[in-house]
């Protein structure tokens, strides 16, 4: 079996086109471009929700992505910190090295 690549919705576009649609339209095109809430605060949201539901394999792509919509570093540590109280801690702690390994690996680009 192949390592799957979640940092994109093409990962299920050969077996699932539509689900890979949904995900393009509307989500991408509607819901992340509400000027209700900010990318930055939408970011925060997903990522608190992937850690809150142990959806690692999905996290280093939106960890990144955060980071891109203005989040930092010590934001995100913060977070993981906070929801280990409310997520349980070893939600947090998985997160925690999901970020650390998604974090190093831009570091060796």
């Amino acid at each position: 079996m192949h390592p799957i690549d979640f940092s994109s919705p093409r990962a299920a576009r050969h077996f699932t086109p539509k689900l890979a649609d949904f995900v393009e339209e509307p989500l991408y095109s509607a819901v992340w471009s509400d000027p209700d809430l900010s990318p930055r605060d939408r970011s925060l949201v997903t990522i608190a929700c992937l850690i809150a539901l142990n959806h690692a394999d999905e996290l280093p792509a939106h960890l990144r992505r955060g980071i891109a919509n203005g989040l930092t570093k010590t934001e995100l540590a913060a977070a993981i910190t906070h929801l280990a109280f409310y997520a349980g801690f070893p939600a947090a702690i998985t997160a925690s090295a999901r970020a650390h390994a998604a974090f190093s690996d831009d570091a060796a680009v």
